[in-house]
């Protein structure tokens, strides 16, 4: 079998090396899976800045927006300002099967791309909710709170689609329309403490891991210029599963393993049920939003409260020193 071909005229190199340490899969593998749903996955892609996963030979995986030098022409980029590193970024669109290649022959495992389209950046198209179980426990946990999730969206009058997170949660999406990037933050702070409050024993809206006792994380800090995996895109995990789109009512009859870059395929069978299952857009009430203003950012609140405990745990000591003098 030879190591080298060329599809779309991408030259494809070294196919039959490992992925990564115990990724069960070679680089042919994740080529061969992503050519496989390339026409389901690229529209979730295109025109939407993306940040890649990259995993190279004897180093640690990392996480690249910036475009390498080395990116060929044909691929096409665009500056966006990062407001976290406070610096223009050349971001790859990937609206094409060509890129995709591309960028699984540069060992891109996982694809995040933006919530909002390059030409109208301030207008998310999806709101989500990210729902985080903690480590170690069952999938089931994680269905238990996405089904508080589904009813806070019912009780709002909205609708969304799931898919496993293709790590050990789910996501949520539900697609917007009419709304800023203010707007939908804040809606998706409502819904998630909203989705909160229907079981407390089961879901947090806690950003602080350690205040969570075991909860799940309803996660609501995915606006703005954050970024999601997107459905069907791989992720960087032994036996390399797959972000899985998925109906209602199959959550409780599957895992996230159930679905890799082995297994996906053939489960499709030439269907797309993120399209499927992905409801029309929808209008944000004024309520929603309104109400989702005067709940507390969770990163900002989050960093408060980290420095208030650094305070106190250096007055503590400061008594205890005075104590021992």
């Amino acid at each position: 079998m030879t190591q080298d071909e060329v599809r779309e005229g991408v030259s494809l190199t070294n196919l039959d090396q490992p992925l990564f340490d115990g990724a069960g899969a070679t680089k042919r593998d994740l080529l061969d899976y992503l050519d496989a749903v390339s026409d389901r996955m690229i529209p979730e892609l295109s025109q939407r800045p993306l940040s890649v996963i990259r995993v190279l030979r004897g180093q640690a995986p990392f996480m690249q927006k910036n475009v390498p030098k080395y990116t060929p022409e044909w691929v096409t980029t665009v500056q966006t300002w990062a407001e976290s590193s406070k610096r223009q970024v050349s971001y790859a669109l990937c609206n094409d099967r060509r890129t995709l290649l591309w960028f699984a022959n540069q060992r891109a495992v996982e694809y995040h791309p933006t919530l909002f389209r390059i030409d109208e950046p301030d207008s998310p198209t999806h709101l989500v909710l990210d729902i985080d179980p903690p480590e170690g426990t069952a999938f089931q946990l994680a269905v238990r709170a996405a089904g508080l999730v589904q009813q806070a969206l019912a009780d709002s009058g909205l609708a969304g689609a799931v898919k496993t997170s293709g790590a050990k949660g789910v996501h949520v999406f539900v697609p917007i329309s009419g709304a800023t990037t203010e707007e939908v933050a804040a809606a998706t702070r409502a819904l998630a403490v909203r989705a909160e409050r229907l079981d407390p024993t089961v879901a947090t809206t806690a950003f602080v891991r350690d205040d969570r006792a075991g909860k799940v994380f309803l996660d609501s800090t995915r606006a703005g210029g954050a970024t999601v995996a997107a459905a069907y895109s791989p992720r960087l995990r032994p036996g390399v599963p797959v972000s899985y789109p998925l109906a209602w009512d199959q959550l409780d009859r599957v895992s996230p393993a159930d679905f890799t870059v082995h297994t996906a395929p053939g489960l499709l069978s030439g269907s797309n049920p993120w399209m499927t299952e992905m409801p029309p857009p929808q209008e944000l009430s004024t309520e929603l939003i309104e109400e989702g203003r005067l709940v507390p950012i969770a990163r900002v609140q989050a960093m408060h409260e980290g420095k208030r405990r650094a305070r106190a745990r250096r007055d503590g000591a400061s008594g205890e020193d005075g104590i021992q003098a």
